[in-house]
């Protein structure tokens, strides 16, 4: 390949441009020359056509980027813009054969303007840049400058995102600098800056800027156009870094955070387990005098931290996160995942906490739903249970209690468990088969009194009141309805079969039917129920306006002649 060329005398300011950012950013000088070298074939594509065969080549010894245009000789010209007929090189003093290729520099830099004035007047009509030239060299130099920028921000994202990628779930330091729309704070890093949300903020904390804050980081989003480190003070992992910093038994694993449930702002409990049977992972994580909770709790800007010590056994884990109240008794339904706690009457609102906080936290960290009850009322939901499945045709008032023992509560819990289940029961034996069929005709008779009742009924109906009218839905059955989020007969014939049969725990088989059966309600009881509560509304609104005009039209009592003062006998 024949190459027409000759080194100009440039400048160096591109080439020390390149060498300072490479050197104060870090970023390798090879990429950064590769950048400019497409950016400036980019800019000659644009100015010179882009039918062109073009190439940018970054010259180290003048600090500049050079311009070549390659052509193919032929016989006959169909390209003009890539091919050079064999004759006209020929013509224009070049040694040159058919298909080889001749690269020609073109000089586009205002120090090169004599070579290009030659060179227009040697190959002028076989090269034809000179009008587009002029344009180029315009650009070229503000191209090369916001490429270059552009470049620099590229490669300062991908060395932040490769030094914060694995700092995932790590704790952050930085200083307030900023606010940003949203309320959105922006933190300074040192080398760069990271953004807390407003999401991600703990409620009630205030900052401005110059304030020392710690962060978890979050996340890392290497598409963001501002920053793209993601902090958060709301993160439940955050308590748990603060703890590992303060606590050098957790940073050295012989004490382990199990879980970890947050309220931010408002409270935390963190459960904690030790490997080392000689050390309190409770006391561990609260220090001398306290001395390592209060870090954490005055970092955390006042947050209550509540620590109590994990146990593989559920109930007993249950009872210790409960804390501060106690627990009489606990009813464990493994299949619901749910837990029954009975707590005396005075301590009930203790358990629950202020607006259902402590029960809430309890059941985040255990992982356990909890239902909070006080003695006196589990003492009523007792009898009231025993009551109802005493209703099934068989079951004496002692076989009765022997079910609630054995953790049925329901008649429809009763009508839908196993031969074996319910062969187990003292009392039931072989009679376990009969006794299904007895609990399902339990369900229905009681359906139809709710229905009489819900017909004289004033009050409109709950969502829950409607669907224990629905046939074959028990209490147990609506309870898991309302757990898993369908409070209505509507949410319930709104959802997807096998969904529904998945969050619930019905298996396909019963929420096809118990969907069949809602229809069937609204379809044919319903209207019926509705008309009825219409009538005995009217009649409610008669009866009390024949007693308002039954009241007006009495005639009013006389009232007794007052007796004279003084002996009744006197003259």
């Amino acid at each position: 390949m024949a190459t027409q060329q000759q080194q100009p005398e440039g400048n160096v300011n591109l080439l020390q441009a390149i060498e300072m950012v490479a050197a104060d950013k870090g970023i390798d000088k090879d990429r950064l020359v590769k950048t400019v070298e497409e950016a400036i074939l980019k800019a000659a594509q644009s100015a010179f056509g882009a039918t062109r065969e073009l190439e940018a080549r970054f010259n180290e010894e003048s600090g500049q980027v050079d311009l070549f245009q390659y052509m193919t000789v032929v016989d006959d010209v169909s390209d003009d813009d890539r091919e050079i007929a064999l004759e006209d090189a020929q013509a224009h003093g070049l040694d040159a054969e058919l298909g080889e290729e001749l690269g020609f520099q073109i000089f586009w830099h205002p120090a090169d303007a004599k070579r290009a004035a030659e060179q227009d007047k040697e190959f002028g009509d076989l090269l034809n840049v000179r009008q587009a030239r002029s344009q180029f060299g315009r650009i070229a130099a503000q191209t090369a400058k916001q490429v270059l920028i552009q470049r620099v921000r590229d490669e300062e994202r991908d060395l932040v995102f490769n030094e914060f990628k694995d700092k995932k779930g790590e704790l952050i330091k930085g200083v307030v600098r900023r606010f940003e729309k949203g309320n959105n704070l922006i933190v300074d890093l040192g080398r760069t800056e990271a953004i807390l949300p407003f999401r991600e903020q703990t409620p009630r904390e205030t900052y401005r800027p110059g304030d020392r804050i710690v962060a978890l980081l979050k996340d890392i989003d290497r598409e963001a156009r501002g920053p793209q480190i993601v902090l958060s003070r709301t993160d439940p992992k955050l308590v748990e870094k603060l703890f590992e910093s303060e606590v050098p038994e957790i940073y050295e694993g012989i004490v382990k955070i199990v879980a970890c449930a947050r309220e931010p702002g408002a409270r935390s409990k963190i459960a904690v387990t030790s490997r080392d049977a000689d050390v309190d992972p409770v006391g561990a994580c609260v220090g001398m005098k306290g001395s390592r909770v209060q870090a954490v709790v005055q970092e955390l800007r006042g947050e209550k931290i509540d620590i109590v010590p994990w146990d593989r056994d559920p109930a007993r884990f249950v009872c210790a996160a409960i804390q501060p109240a106690e627990v009489h008794k606990v009813i464990v339904n493994e299949a619901d995942g749910r837990m029954e706690l009975v707590v005396p009457d005075e301590k009930l609102s203790l358990a629950i906490g202020r607006k259902g906080q402590n029960v809430r936290l309890a059941w985040h960290l255990t992982g356990w739903k909890l239902d909070i009850v006080s003695e006196t009322k589990f003492k009523q939901m007792e009898e009231d249970a025993i009551a109802q499945l005493a209703r099934i045709d068989g079951v004496t008032d002692t076989v009765a209690r022997n079910m609630y023992r054995m953790g049925f509560r329901a008649l429809d819990e009763v009508a839908e468990a196993t031969e074996e289940e319910l062969s187990g029961i003292q009392g039931v034996g072989d009679e376990a088969p009969r006794m299904r069929q007895a609990a399902e005709v339990a369900m229905e008779q009681t359906r139809s009194e709710r229905i009489a009742a819900a017909r004289v009924k004033l009050e409109p109906l709950t969502e829950k009141e409607r669907l224990l009218l629905v046939r074959g839905l028990g209490e147990r059955s609506v309870q898991l309805l309302e757990d898993a989020g369908y409070r209505s007969i509507d949410d319930l014939l709104r959802e997807d079969d096998e969904r529904l049969a998945m969050k619930t725990g019905f298996g396909i088989k019963k929420t096809r039917a118990a969907k069949a059966a809602a229809e069937q309600f609204l379809a044919n009881d319903w209207a019926a129920i509705e008309e009825a509560r219409k009538a005995a509304k009217a009649e409610a609104v008669q009866k009390e306006a024949a007693e308002k005009k039954a009241a007006a039209e009495s005639p009013a009592p006389v009232a007794e002649a007052p007796k004279p003062e003084g002996d009744a006998n006197a003259s």
